[in-house]
This record gives C-alpha cells, structure tokens and sequence, in this order.
C-alpha cells in the first residue's frame, strides 16, 4: 500500500507543475508542507526521493 504522506507529497508536486495563478500559490504551500509532514515516518529512499521532490518545487518557486 505504502506510505500514505509520501504518496500525498508527490501527489502535491504533481498538482503544483501544472498549477498556474493563485492555485500555484496555494498547492506550493501544499506541496511544502506535504514533504515536511512525510519526512518523519519514511523510509531512506523515500527520504531521497523526497529531496529530490524538494529540489523540483525550489526550482518552481524560483521562476
């Protein structure tokens, strides 16, 4: 089944590529907060992966 967080968090970043205006705004603090909140309860890889979700959203924010 997996991890529910982590499964939320990518669903987040997901959401946020193809997000524009206002709801970009929204769903990038949704998307932060996601990886913040399944940080704690997963596993190494995940961990990595989730650094790597953190680097896509940074590279959003940053345009």
């Amino acid at each position: 089944m997996g991890n529910r967080l982590f499964q939320e968090a990518r669903q987040a970043v997901e959401a946020l590529k193809v997000a524009e205006g206002a709801d970009a705004e929204h769903l990038l603090a949704v998307a932060k907060n996601a990886i913040s909140s399944a940080y704690a309860n997963t596993t190494i890889a995940e961990q990595h992966q989730l650094a790597e979700l953190q680097k896509e959203i940074d590279a959003i924010s940053s345009h």
